[in-house]
């Protein structure tokens, strides 16, 4: 192969000054478009992924026992794909034995290959979105994107960041020390990077790629091993990120059990035994608080980086775009049936009503005023479909049903599109009702009458610092305490949207801008991408010998 690293160098570089400036780019377009990808990408990749279903998925070389593999589209159709499978305790020693080649290879063909890895990704964005489409229930445009470049960016952004991080200091060193009238000391020093160890990436159910990507590719990029373990209802968007990071280190010279699947099925469970492995010292999760506590409490030899559970809310104290605000929020609650961390589901509002565009508009007016733009938005049957998407697991509809007890009715959900579907439910709560202040997982919002805005800010925050937030929003033309609401969130960790209302929500996060997660709270203790998040995945360790001056 020719250098990777030189081929993709300006890739790279531009990834490196987006990270410092934090202002928008990306490598990846986001439109499915055959401009883009290529006039025959669509047929082609809806040809790939129907030869896929029904059969074995080939991954040449990987550890196998036996073939496991029971995905069922949220669409109505199970894919019948079966995956090679291998006991925790062989995928480990694989995993070991690529470790040495892997740990040996300079940073520059480490990075190299990452990026060869994406941009070939990149090239199948098409197949990547119908995989992720049906495991993830997401619509197709949203799955290419999410699935497929916005995945992809947040990669980069992560190799970007482990090569700042890698170079940030010097490889070698002359060491001299005046000695006054006396000869100088002199040292030669080197330092050499060492790896942590395996990697183990816990992919989640809704977003396998977007979530799995930064952990996955910082580790490779700092010389550890990954194991990525898919949750068995979304295995083939990352089986097929694994078939192409296996055969771009086959190709550089480097073992491609560098990278391996882990596959399992209800009652073949292998999550818990590779997380508690001695040789497992990485840790990426994406997933409940219930199983985050037990990898902190049994992985103990493991650095954990986890994204999970929290209630993102939005405050609404005041307004000077009545239709706009509604229209963002209804969108913001029926993106893809609420199944998003980034998705708010408390929205504070004083019990009194709030001052609008269009005058005073009382509590249940802005509720309904909400309501009313999710059923302008969700008229139209086909963008419905495209809007909402499908329920990933069937349990979030046994959420919701029960939550339809929990508040006054404000908007009933109902199906939409194909699938197992639901639009976003709706209820009125009073401050401080329990309901409230955990999350409900799925299309389930609550709006909460509080005694004022300076209430909704309080309660907010504060249910952040204590239960986790990923975003907050606030609606309000009031500057001072639009500060200090800026300051209230910015102590529970949360990222703020303020007064949103053209075509940017806040369930969106943007790879090279946005810190996705402040890890400042119950939500994550990791942030995609700052330079904790690869900083702890390799050690500088020096050796060093005097010189004669």
């Amino acid at each position: 192969m020719t250098d990777l690293f030189t081929r993709h160098g300006p890739m790279l570089r531009a990834a490196l000054a987006a990270l410092q400036s934090r202002e928008f780019w990306t490598p990846f377009s986001e439109i499915p478009s055959g401009k883009v990808y290529g006039e025959t990408a669509k047929a082609e990749a809806e040809a790939a992924f129907a030869a896929l279903q029904g059969r074995a998925f080939d991954l040449p070389g990987h550890p196998e026992s036996r073939r496991l593999g029971q995905e069922q589209s949220p669409y109505g159709f199970p894919l019948g794909i079966d995956y090679p499978a291998a006991a925790p305790a062989a995928l480990v020693a694989a995993s070991q034995a690529a470790a040495p080649a892997l740990a040996a290879a300079a940073p520059e063909r480490r990075v190299g290959i990452c990026l060869e890895i994406l941009v070939r990704l990149n090239r199948m964005s098409f197949l990547m979105g119908h995989a992720t489409m049906h495991t993830t229930g997401q619509a197709f445009a949203m799955a290419f994107q999410a699935g497929g470049p916005h995945a992809q960016d947040r990669g980069l952004e992560a190799v970007a960041m482990a090569w700042s991080e890698m170079t940030r200091f010097a490889d070698a060193a002359r060491w001299e020390k005046p000695q006054g009238k006396a000869a100088p000391l002199v040292l030669e020093k080197h330092w050499t990077l060492v790896p942590a160890g395996i990697a183990l990436s816990i992919g989640c159910n809704t977003f396998p790629t977007w979530n799995s990507y930064p952990g996955i590719f910082a580790s490779l990029a700092t010389g550890n091993p990954v194991i990525v373990k898919p949750h068995p209802a979304a295995i083939l968007p990352l089986a097929l990120t694994v078939r192409v990071a296996r055969e771009v280190l086959a190709e550089a010279g480097l073992p491609a059990d560098a990278v391996l699947l882990a596959v399992d099925a209800p009652g073949a469970e292998v999550t818990q035994a590779l997380a508690v492995d001695p040789a497992v010292k990485l840790i990426d999760y994406t997933g409940s608080n219930a199983f985050a506590d037990w990898l902190r409490d049994h992985a103990r030899q493991a650095h954990l980086f986890t994204e999970e559970a929290g209630v993102n809310s939005v405050v609404i104290a005041a307004c000077d775009d009545f239709d706009g605000m509604c229209s963002n929020l209804a969108f913001s609650l029926a993106l893809y049936s609420g199944q998003m961390c980034t998705a708010p589901q408390n929205l504070y509002v004083p019990a009194g009503g709030i001052e609008t565009d269009q005058g005073h508009k009382s509590f249940d007016a802005v509720a309904q005023g909400v309501a009313d733009a999710i059923d302008v938005l969700l008229s139209d049957p086909a963008r419905a479909a495209g809007v909402c998407g499908a329920i990933a697991n069937p349990a979030t509809l046994q959420r919701l049903d029960a939550a339809r007890g929990l508040g006054r009715m404000i908007r009933d959900s109902a199906p939409v599109g194909a699938g197992r579907s639901a639009s976003p439910l709706l209820l009125a709560l009073e401050a401080g009702d329990p309901a409230s202040e955990a999350e409900c997982f799925g299309p389930v919002a609550f709006f909460v009458a509080t005694k004022d805005a300076e209430e909704g800010i309080a309660r907010a925050s504060t249910l952040a610092a204590q239960k986790g937030a990923i975003t907050g929003a606030i609606y309000d033309t009031d500057a001072a305490r639009i500060l200090r609401a800026v300051q209230a969130f910015a102590g529970a960790g949360v990222n703020l949207s303020v007064n949103l209302t053209g075509n940017i929500f806040v369930n969106q996060s943007a790879a090279f801008s946005d810190f996705h997660v402040t890890g400042g709270n119950p939500a994550g203790n990791a942030s995609l991408t700052d330079t904790a998040f690869v900083a702890p995945r390799f050690r500088r360790v020096m050796w060093r010998r005097q010189l004669r001056a």
